[in-house]
């Protein structure tokens, strides 16, 4: 087996597996994060001054004048979704952010998509980032002609990516460092433009100079709902990129509140930046379509290299301000760049984790506790789509970025309704929770959908948006942005069956693995449920069982197995047969698990030999090595209840009807299976009837602050024990799981019945040849009672042989007992502790052949043994008007 890693000096490989699949246990850094550093992720992710640059011009050329007000609406979905973030990240801090949360509230293909809608969106857009970042490097060093040059735009963006890369993969620390700065510096030159842009307006205006209305700010003055459509999800645009606050949560102090509040904060902050920018611009430059009005097609993709000059001057201080303008939409793209960077890394880094994309991604460096493959590989990837777009022509790397808008709308739509649909259970327990949990993240979610939908099939799809067109087979000439935004998440769609059939295939073969229903029986009323684990690495192995015993007795199971996916499902398959196995043989609680720890062992053992070997590896350790399992077994006649439990993630609550009060009794905690250690043993409750008992494993708990305020979760819940067990079950599951589950959880409720007086008789017997007529007789009148005088003869000549048998080979005590229940069952019981074997006697044999016949005459016998010997069973079939 191998040893676990040792960060005091031991030998680690550069980049080890993260060590597992909750929220902070992944390896990366904690608490490497504050509030500042937070906000200026989010704000830098944006790129403020690149977004303006790049979309400002288009949002004029489509709504006019009122592009102020256009780009400040778009802050309402994203608010909206902003709080659909800040919601889910409260209940579960993971770095996958859309793709867990849509994974654990819609299954994983929903899950995937989300995921991949994050990868389309980063990738592209880290190509339009390194053009941008390359063009404006050339500028800032007066090389204009390079800027223009295609193959030198080219060679500088791949080191820019590059470079870039290597500083995420440096650490988060260096990484949100770097964001400090370059952020100050933008925010500085950004506020300080926008201001003297005004003043200019108002005491030196140029002739393109228009002052500001208040018409600008109607958004009814838009000529059309398609414009005013277009110019918003332009304007959704420039607001992405909040969420890599989110996406570093893991690393981020206080990881379940920080990121929220850093991601409100920076959509308010970006809100005010860019209503002062887009009004100062627009009064200054105007909106005409020469020189440098924002309406001129020739400056739509970069509208503030062209006004730096014109705001602050050529000459002097002037100049220096200019060059700062351009320095400071080249930051804000590598800043952007840089920022997209790392979330890209942390989303295919969680999918590594719970298994969707090759685990190889999963890996993270000793020393930087950053991504390995997830960074260095997504570097590598946008480095190749950003040359293979750059070869076709620009046209083509226009509208990727145009077809990003897409994505983006497509993975915030998926987020607003995970929230909701993730929250749903407890959207009635407060007005906050309704509105912040449900409201305000639905109506992101539909607004980020109605905006995918118009702009894919109706804005975008017009052949004549955008600088391509593409004629598709049945459809036509379609806009290039519809295609290349659609096609890129249709890629997806058509990984979805590979990468989702594991989690497909586990969850299945583990509902096949469980009871299809519960057996109806004397003893017990009861109901389960099962609840698997939302994320692709935590369907696994927890499994319930009701087995129907000799004695109308019954047994109750309750397990859970170590490990994720098929192996773990399919080693609870094995188990569970195996514990039904053992149960037929009327084995006591500790006797049947100390049966099970001996088969686990052995098997264990058998895999481990086959796998050794010259040149092999060490051999696997069996998955069925330390699972939790608790086995209790109720007699309905008695009323008592003996319990015993391998492991400690299982545990049992118990109900007494008078009092209601719920009660964890507390059971000999033995080792888990094939671990070895002291025995195992059992603990014998008096139950009265109609007792509750609720059987789980630990994932029920699993949202409460530690084991003790889970059970104490479950007490409340449990109180008074009234309802039905339906009833009792789904409130146990809303209460206790509100959202959706890291791991498999199980609950097996039963509530307990005693066999009516008249359903059972018994007697003693003497140890004497003269006994056997008298109990024949007895269990005649009993039978007659009961109206069961057909099968008189049959039971006559059961009794008969087997208290025949007690008398000559054991002596001593003999009990003989009737139940009549949905067969008669016959019981003898004597102190011998051998157990007679059924066998075809030979025709000279003197004896052997009374159990071969009592066989022929029942539909199934038995033997238990017990603490003060054996009891021999025998089971008779009863016609459906007999059975009581």
């Amino acid at each position: 087996m191998q040893s676990s890693v040792r960060h005091f000096g031991g030998a680690v490989p550069a980049d080890r597996p993260a060590p597992g699949t909750g929220p902070g246990r992944k390896g990366l850094k904690n608490d490497a994060l504050g509030m500042f550093s937070s906000v200026a992720m989010g704000l830098a992710s944006t790129g403020p001054a690149y977004s303006l640059a790049a979309t400002l011009g288009v949002i004029v050329a489509g709504v006019g004048l009122q592009a102020p007000i256009v780009t400040m609406l778009a802050f309402i979905p994203m608010l909206l979704v902003a709080y659909a973030f800040r919601e889910l990240n409260a209940s579960n801090a993971d770095c996958g952010t859309t793709f867990t949360w849509a994974t654990r509230a819609f299954g994983p293909r929903v899950g995937w998509m989300g995921g991949w809608g994050i990868v389309v969106a980063d990738v592209i857009v880290m190509a339009n980032l390194a053009q941008i970042a390359a063009a404006y490097g050339f500028r800032l060093v007066g090389l204009h002609g390079l800027a223009d040059n295609r193959l030198w735009t080219t060679v500088a963006g791949i080191v820019w990516i590059a470079v870039l890369t290597v500083i995420c993969y440096v650490g988060i620390e260096f990484s949100a460092a770097v964001q400090r700065w370059l952020l100050c510096l933008e925010v500085v030159v950004l506020i300080v433009f926008a201001v003297a842009a005004l003043v200019r307006v108002y005491t030196a205006p140029p002739a393109t100079a228009i002052h500001v209305s208040a018409s600008w700010f109607n958004p009814f003055e838009v000529t059309s709902v398609k414009a005013l459509t277009s110019g918003i999800l332009a304007g959704v645009f420039i607001y992405w990129g909040w969420d890599t606050a989110f996406s570093v949560n893991e690393e981020t102090v206080d990881s379940t509140r920080i990121p929220g509040r850093a991601a409100v904060m920076s959509t308010v902050l970006l809100l005010i930046m860019y209503g002062l920018v887009s009004t100062s611009v627009q009064a200054f430059a105007g909106v005409g379509t020469s020189g440098i009005g924002l309406g001129n097609t020739d400056n739509s993709d970069d509208v503030l290299s062209g006004l730096g000059e014109a705001v602050f001057g050529s000459h002097g201080t002037g100049l220096l301000l200019s060059r700062l303008l351009i320095l400071m939409v080249l930051t804000s793209a590598l800043a952007s760049a840089e920022t997209t960077i790392l979330p890209l890394a942390r989303t295919v880094f969680s999918m590594a984790v719970h298994k969707t994309v090759p685990s190889r991604f999963a890996r993270i460096h000793r020393r930087f506790l950053t991504p390995t493959w997830g960074t260095l590989g997504m570097g590598a990837v946008s480095i190749a789509l950003f040359v293979l777009l750059s070869s076709f022509s620009r046209n083509v790397l226009a509208d990727s970025i145009d077809s990003v808008g897409l994505a983006i709308a497509f993975q915030y739509g998926v987020t607003g309704f995970a929230c909701l649909w993730y929250h749903r259970k407890i959207l009635a327990r407060s007005a906050r929770d309704l509105v912040f949990k449900g409201v305000l993240p639905g109506l992101g979610g539909l607004m980020m959908a109605l905006l995918f939908l118009y702009a894919a099939f109706v804005v975008y799809a017009d052949p004549e948006y955008g600088t391509t067109a593409v004629d598709l087979p049945l459809i036509g000439r379609t806009g290039g942005v519809t295609v290349l935004g659609l096609g890129a998440l249709l890629v997806g769609v058509l990984l979805m069956p590979a990468v989702t059939r594991g989690y497909g295939v586990a969850l299945k073969l583990q509902r096949g693995l469980l009871p299809r229903r519960l057996p109806r029986h004397a003893a017990v009323e009861s109901a389960s449920r099962y609840v698997p684990a939302d994320n692709r690495s935590g369907v696994g192995g927890d499994w319930y069982d009701v087995i129907p015993l000799s004695g109308t007795r019954v047994g109750l199971v309750v397990g859970d197995v170590l490990g994720h996916g098929l192996g773990a499902a399919a080693t609870m398959g094995r188990l569970r047969t195996g514990v039904r196995v053992l149960a037929r043989l009327d084995l006591s609680p500790d006797e049947l698990l100390s049966r099970l720890t001996d088969l686990v062992e052995q098997t264990a053992q058998d895999a481990g030999a086959g796998r050794r070997g010259p040149g092999r590896r060490m051999p696997h350790v069996d998955a069925a090595l330390g699972v939790s399992c608790l086995y209790a077994v109720y007699d309905p006649v008695s009323g008592t209840c003996r319990v015993a439990r391998a492991g400690e993630p299982v545990g049992l609550a118990v109900v007494p009807p008078p009092t209601g009060v719920v009660d964890c009794p507390e059971l000999p905690l033995g080792p888990p299976l094939g671990i070895g250690g002291l025995p195992y043993q059992s603990t014998e409750l008096d139950l009265e009837p109609g007792s509750l008992l609720a059987l789980f494993t630990e994932g029920l708990l699993q949202a409460a602050d530690g084991r003790d305020a889970g059970l104490a979760q479950l007490r409340r819940v449990l109180a008074g024990g009234r309802g039905s067990l339906e009833e009792q079950c789904d409130r146990a599951v809303a209460r206790l799981l509100p959202g959706p589950a890291d791991v498999d959880a199980t609950l097996l409720m039963v509530r307990t019945r005693l066999l009516d007086r008249n359903q059972h008789a018994e007697w003693a017997v003497l140890p004497e040849p003269a006994a056997v007529a008298t109990i024949r007789t007895a269990v005649s009148k009993q039978l007659g009672d009961w109206g069961l005088d057909d099968l008189a003869f049959t039971t006559e000549l059961i009794v008969s042989e087997l208290v025949t048998n007690a008398i000559r080979y054991v002596g001593g005590p003999i009990q003989v007992r009737l139940i009549r229940d949905r067969t008669l069952i016959c019981e003898v019981s004597d102190t011998g502790h051998t157990s007679p074997n059924l066998r075809h006697a030979a025709s000279d044999d003197e004896g052997g052949r009374g159990l071969f016949i009592i066989a022929q005459m029942t539909h199934h016998w038995g033997t238990r043994y017990t603490s003060t010997g054996k009891t021999i069973w025998t089971e008779q079939d009863l016609r459906p008007g007999d059975v009581p």
